[in-house]
């Protein structure tokens, strides 16, 4: 449905008795999720053969289903024209490669500048989401991370990758710059990550009331205080690789939250962590995409200076000295 379009009116008869009527719209009309569905029964949009009915009615055959789908309304998010470095984009999805910087979603010190609002500005195709015109966010980048984020433009798509994520079908790969080599040079850290009792903007490890976390690491090139390392996640918890390298004292260069800068370090404005590969099943069609985005500057940056640190230095003379 256009996404400017009036309310348009549907109707079906039932040809399998006995299910619920949210669970038959969502089956049968699987554009808009069952908690949607439930929402427009609620408003009264469901009619069974002509009367209005609870989401747990009981169908039967040959039932007249008709149903309402309102015109989205706009949403309350301002539209802002921000750049943005489109990867891949049809009617159900856009990809994107988010810069450091960018925050996903509007909140509270944020309500403008994100990358909501230059989705907003930018797609001009929404079909709604809850019946509001707005981009469905699966999942989320740090502020200060960069890379790959694939966003829904429809309800179908949205419950889709949100089902994908909760059943970890993707497949997520970063870079970071961490201190320190790690050893052995690949490794699994699964340690449960949970809410830091006193600084509540933090995460930590918890064993007893954390969310279970798994990250695996593997180091792509090693220098003399810092290395390169690639990082798979099992899971998707806040700031995991971020909390799970720094329990390793191996922590992300420049990340101020879970690290101070040494004398040893080269120590960059922001974190560097970027999402560098995302792997999805497309939610209309079932085909398996891959997406990537190269290292941003500001990483290739710091991996120079830590190329040429590593070719000035004598370790061997250091060592005697």
């Amino acid at each position: 449905m256009d996404s400017t379009s009036s309310p348009q009116v549907f109707e079906k008869t039932v040809k399998e008795p006995g299910k619920r009527l949210d669970a038959w719209l969502a089956e049968n009309e699987p554009e808009h999720s069952r908690a949607r569905w439930q929402a427009l029964i609620k408003d009264g949009l469901v009619t069974v053969n002509d009367a209005t009915a609870k989401p747990n009615h009981k169908l039967h055959t040959d039932d007249r289903v008709e149903w309402t789908i309102p015109e989205p309304v706009s949403s309350e998010v301002l539209a802002e024209d921000i750049p943005l470095n489109i990867l891949y984009e049809d009617a159900q999805i856009i990809v994107i490669n988010k810069p450091a910087g960018l925050v996903v979603h509007p909140a509270a010190g944020n309500e403008t500048g994100t990358l909501v609002n230059a989705l907003l500005h930018y797609c001009t195709d929404l079909a709604g989401i809850g019946g509001e015109k707005r981009p469905g966010i699966v999942h989320r980048l740090d502020k200060d991370t960069s890379g790959v984020m694939v966003v829904a433009k429809t309800e179908k798509a949205m419950a889709e990758l949100a089902r994908q994520f909760k059943a970890r079908e993707t497949e997520k790969e970063y870079r970071a710059i961490v201190r320190g080599v790690p050893k052995p040079p690949t490794g699994v850290i699964a340690a449960r990550i949970g809410r830091h009792r006193i600084h509540r903007k933090k995460m930590t490890i918890d064993g007893k009331r954390g969310r279970h976390a798994v990250s695996i690491y593997k180091v792509i090139e090693a220098f003399q205080y810092a290395s390169l390392i690639s990082v798979r996640i099992e899971t998707g918890r806040t700031h995991q690789i971020r909390v799970h390298m720094a329990s390793l004292r191996h922590p992300i260069l420049g990340d101020r939250l879970y690290a101070h800068a040494q004398p040893t370090d080269v120590w960059p404005e922001r974190q560097m962590l970027h999402a560098t590969k995302l792997s999805i099943t497309h939610p209309d069609g079932g085909n398996k995409l891959s997406f990537t985005a190269p290292l941003p500057p500001d990483m290739e940056a710091v991996l120079e200076k830590l190329r040429s640190k590593q070719s000035t230095e004598d370790p061997v003379k250091r060592d005697r000295a």
